[in-house]
């Protein structure tokens, strides 16, 4: 802000001059005090310039008693697991209230590396969104599975002098860290005097207090009210997490209190285009926070002021002088929904719809990222001696997993799908360096009866996922979306029956938000026809291949004993 804009918003402030916008009988939601003021607010510059009376702006708004609260800060999203392109990701949240997102953009790191991730930041300097990079930690994880780029501790110090770059995206392998891993070690040291978001599933006692005494200072992956308390007690940051498939919202709300409160936040972390458009974003959270019993003024600290803090975010996050104008205009606080959205004092959405437009340029190098090593349908053949292995135990409503030991059904030596105990074939295919990588295990709690069901988004690298009850209909899927250059399908009888292109890096689409929507909901039928049991299954599949969130998970290089952090013996095929 220059000197002549700083001199009108005081001039402003002062009521010696008239403001670009006067918000006129409010009701304002104080986030330092937790009370409800009432008067208006003037904005000039984009900014807030005073609170009070007899203040005058060039154009007046009478909200006639309405509700005025700060713009939600979403503290830690993946903005490429809602599918959507940056534009359509921004018409979708700010329409809900969303004007500030922190990122690490790592999915994305993970398939192109550094440069992509520069070239969205560009991008969002067009949009009414406030986008902000935490340097992505873990590109790839882990070891244990290959990804389409890595990103050292020179990469990341570039992508900290970035202007957007608040500090270090989640240390998601936890084991590195905590066994001072001189690569891990590496990356903190940079980061040192920013925030360092943490990533600890699970993680208690002794190696909690290592894994702290490295620097992180926030948590997202609490799923018991006991693992939640803990990390507060040894000085984090208890972010929240309620996304599409992670639930941890009414696990953990009773551990904000009025004494620790200052220190949790609401976050979403992964949350499918179908949810922003029908459920909404941050604004569903709080809604769901306040349903659950958390006082509106509260819930809403833990969706503003709390991240704005945390971050280091100092004019954003209240509604106060010289805060940036970014503002919710709602009717009533115990059921949230946004009416009027302001960014930088621009009206930018009305009743849940943007009023921007959301183009913007997809480079061609990001269309084209599949390279995946001729293959054919029996390199899904898992072959065994034994009756009982190690099969991947679906929790509902988590992205954690159990880890089972089942008997399991073997034909002329080679394992098959069992539908009647809800076990089935799994399989990653490495899909960035034509290695020929394909890792097998088995999965239950899908339900599907029939058919199998692929996809691109998996995390963390970005492989393709496979699910299926045989082998013809797992290759046949592999191939769809390797045709799509990315994306979800559902195959059944060898034919496919619903797919969503994800063109963009295997991750993302082009299309506007409605389509992508109906392309989901389309898929997601498709796969409740073929038994599928479980909600979002393209959400839950995605998961399977995270080897840093516990207890087994499936890359391409095979099955992964998450705690061990080591491979276990059956369905490993490599070229």
């Amino acid at each position: 802000m220059n000197n002549a804009s700083l001199e009108q918003l005081i001039a402003v402030a002062r009521g010696d001059a008239r403001g670009d916008l006067l918000l006129a009988n409010v009701r304002i939601v104080n986030v330092f005090t937790s009370e409800i003021e009432e008067g208006d607010v003037v904005l000039s510059e984009g900014r807030i310039a005073g609170i009070g009376q007899q203040y005058k702006g060039r154009e007046m708004v009478d909200l006639r008693g309405a509700y005025l609260l700060p713009g939600f800060i979403n503290g830690h999203t993946h903005i490429e697991s809602s599918m959507l392109s940056l534009g359509q990701y921004a018409r979708a949240v700010a329409a809900r209230g969303t004007t500030s997102v922190i990122t690490d953009l790592h999915e994305l790191a993970n398939v192109a590396g550094l440069w992509a991730l520069r070239r969205l930041l560009k991008s969002a300097t067009r949009l009414p969104l406030d986008v902000f990079l935490m340097a992505p930690s873990c590109v790839p994880a882990t070891d244990l599975e290959t990804a389409g780029a890595s990103l050292e501790a020179g990469e990341i110090a570039a992508a900290l002098r970035w202007r957007n770059t608040l500090g270090l995206g989640e240390l998601m392998n936890f084991p590195g860290v905590v066994s001072a891993d001189p690569h891990c070690l590496d990356k903190v040291s940079i980061a040192r005097g920013r925030p360092i978001d943490g990533h600890a599933p699970g993680l208690t006692g002794k190696g909690l207090n290592a894994y702290l005494a490295a620097g992180p200072r926030s948590d997202h992956e609490s799923t018991s009210l006991e693992e939640g308390r803990d990390k507060l007690r040894r000085g984090m940051h208890l972010m929240i997490r309620e996304g599409t498939s992670e639930k941890n919202l009414e696990e953990l709300l009773p551990l904000v209190t009025d004494d620790t409160y200052p220190r949790c936040l609401l976050v979403v972390d992964d949350r499918s285009c179908k949810d922003l458009l029908h459920d909404g974003d941050m604004d569903a959270v709080v809604r769901k926070a306040i349903r659950l019993g958390l006082s509106p003024i509260r819930a809403i600290q833990l969706a503003t002021i709390n991240p704005a803090t945390y971050f280091g975010l100092s004019d954003r996050g209240a509604i106060a002088p010289g805060f940036m104008a970014n503002l919710i205009v709602a009717d009533d606080l115990s059921d949230l929904q946004p009416r009027l959205v302001y960014y930088g004092g621009r009206l930018v959405a009305r009743a849940g719809q943007a009023l921007f437009p959301a183009a913007i340029s997809i480079p061609r190098r990001l269309r084209r990222t599949f390279h995946i090593a001729p293959f054919g349908e029996d390199a899904f053949a898992l072959r065994t001696s034994e009756r009982r292995l190690p099969v991947i135990g679906i929790v509902p409503g988590q992205i954690i997993t159990k880890k089972l030991m089942e008997e399991v059904r073997v034909k002329d030596g080679q394992v098959i799908a069992d539908t009647k105990r809800d076990i089935l074939k799994l399989a990653v295919v490495e899909r960035h360096r034509a290695t020929g990588n394909i890792g097998l295990g088995l999965v239950k709690g899908f339900g599907l009866q029939r058919g199998a069901l692929a996809s691109s988004v998996a995390h963390d690298s970005h492989n393709v996922i496979v699910v299926g009850t045989n082998d013809r209909d797992m290759y046949a899927a592999v191939r769809e979306v390797e045709r799509m250059q990315g994306g979800l399908t559902a195959v059944a009888e060898g034919q496919v029956l619903a797919s969503l292109p994800l063109p963009v890096a295997g991750l993302m689409s082009p299309e506007p938000l409605e389509t992508v929507v109906a392309q989901l909901e389309a898929v997601e039928e498709a796969a409740a026809s073929l038994g599928a049991s479980v909600p979002a299954p393209f959400a839950v599949l995605s998961f399977l291949a995270l080897p840093v969130i516990p207890e087994l998970k499936l890359t391409d290089k095979g099955l992964v004993d998450v705690a061990k952090a080591s491979f276990l013996d059956i369905a490993r095929v490599e070229a």
